[in-house]
């Protein structure tokens, strides 16, 4: 563990997820510095909820975070198109069913 008295550009970035009173998912509320992860919840607390809306927080190690490249994008989610089975039009619905 790096020492407390080290230069704040040389701690972890981490990804901050805030999941609201109202909400069921966590948003992404932000990204902060800290030295371990007890630290990243404890500063996320004082930063992203200061008005109580939170009731869970989630922090991540962004080096730990991969995504997908949106220069990329077409490519990744285009093979969802071949698969018409996946769309809700592809089924016929029995006449009685009238919500759906």
């Amino acid at each position: 563990m790096p020492e407390q008295n080290s230069n704040k550009n040389e701690w972890p970035l981490w990804e901050v997820f805030i999941r609201s009173k109202a909400g069921l998912d966590h948003k992404h509320a932000g990204s902060l510095h800290a030295i371990d992860a007890q630290m990243a919840i404890e500063n996320a607390r004082d930063v992203y909820t200061r008005r109580m809306e939170g009731v869970s927080i989630w922090v991540v190690e962004s080096k730990h975070v991969h995504a997908s490249d949106p220069d990329s994008s077409g490519a990744m989610f285009d093979p969802a198109n071949d698969k018409i089975y996946r769309h809700p039009t592809f089924y016929d619905l029995p006449d009685e069913l009238t919500h759906m």
